[in-house]
């Protein structure tokens, strides 16, 4: 086990890519705490990891109350000695908002939306990276990985979802370039098009909801499981050169094809930056995507270059 004796934190774990998450870290070796809202889908994830026998702490925390953060992290003090090794800023409430007002312009909806989408996930993010860079700091080594999407670099879904993710990437960032002395790695991970529980229902059922993209669906439809995320965080973990990537944007086809790393089902992990998988998805040129081979990719400087504001 490649993480045996090591203490995890995975926010928002009761079900999607934070229950994923959670599975391969335990499956690792690593004892994991996991927090969510609702005792029941928590108790859930936590018996599952325990059938795969793997280590769980369910700990119900709302990750919009202060107080229910401190207390987790003291008793991750009280129980571990003081000891985390790596914290996943996963948590995110605003799925369901988002659906919700598919296709909407952001005057035409509640501006308390902002708070949906981006309370329990930025703003959590940060209380829970201050907590655990004390520790962190402390024990002189960590990582903690905030999970982010494209939504950073593009407009995406509404205008809360962007900015949202937009400043995941950027937490992500600026606290590697404080922490980096300190032996602690930060970073964002992409995930590409995950089946989620709520992704499931919402997208890949017969009808999509009003305003959905109906290329979304078949995206979705080849899309990565919750688990390709714990993988690709358990082999980061023990990357020797870790500190190399501080501060970067990390995509999981990227990490799959650096780590070897195949989908829980045997598939390969789509690559959404290779040519042939852009190709593939134009409506008149997708017939050049059998010809063009799948190694070819779109430099990470042309997206950057692609939308850049100056």
């Amino acid at each position: 086990m490649a993480l045996f004796g090591w203490v995890c934190l995975v926010t928002g774990a009761s079900r999607g890519i934070g229950r994923g998450i959670a599975l391969q870290l335990s499956e690792a070796g690593a004892t994991v705490y996991i927090t969510g809202r609702q005792e029941s889908t928590l108790k859930q994830t936590a018996a599952e990891v325990k059938e795969r026998g793997g280590n769980c702490v369910p700990v119900i925390c709302d990750s919009t109350k202060d107080k229910d953060i401190e207390n987790l992290f003291e008793q991750i003090k009280l129980e571990q000695n003081g000891r985390l090794d790596i914290l996943v800023n996963n948590a995110y409430a605003g799925v369901q908002a988002i659906f919700d007002n598919m296709g909407k312009k952001f005057w035409e909806v509640d501006p308390t939306i902002w708070d949906s989408i981006n309370n329990t996930g930025l703003r959590g993010h940060y209380f829970f990276s201050v907590h655990a860079s004390r520790l962190m700091v402390a024990q002189g080594q960590g990582l903690i990985v905030t999970i982010s999407s494209f939504g950073g670099l593009y407009y995406l879904f509404n205008v809360p979802y962007g900015v949202g993710k937009a400043a995941c990437d950027r937490l992500a960032a600026d606290m590697a370039v404080e922490l980096k002395r300190r032996g602690v790695a930060s970073v964002s991970l992409w995930p590409g098009a995950v089946q989620t529980e709520l992704v499931s229902e919402l997208v890949l059922k017969k009808e999509a909801p009003e305003g959905v993209n109906p290329k979304f669906k078949d995206v979705f439809a080849d899309g990565e499981t919750t688990e390709v995320s714990g993988k690709c965080i358990v082999n980061l973990a023990q990357d020797k050169n870790l500190m190399s990537l501080t501060g970067k944007i990390l995509m999981t086809c990227d990490l799959a094809r650096r780590y070897g790393i195949k989908d829980v089902d045997g598939r390969s992990v789509a690559d959404y930056t290779s040519i042939k998988f852009l190709l593939s998805q134009a409506p008149y040129l997708s017939w050049l995507s059998v010809v063009v081979p799948s190694f070819i990719r779109i430099p990470r400087f042309m997206l950057s270059l692609a939308y850049s504001r100056f």
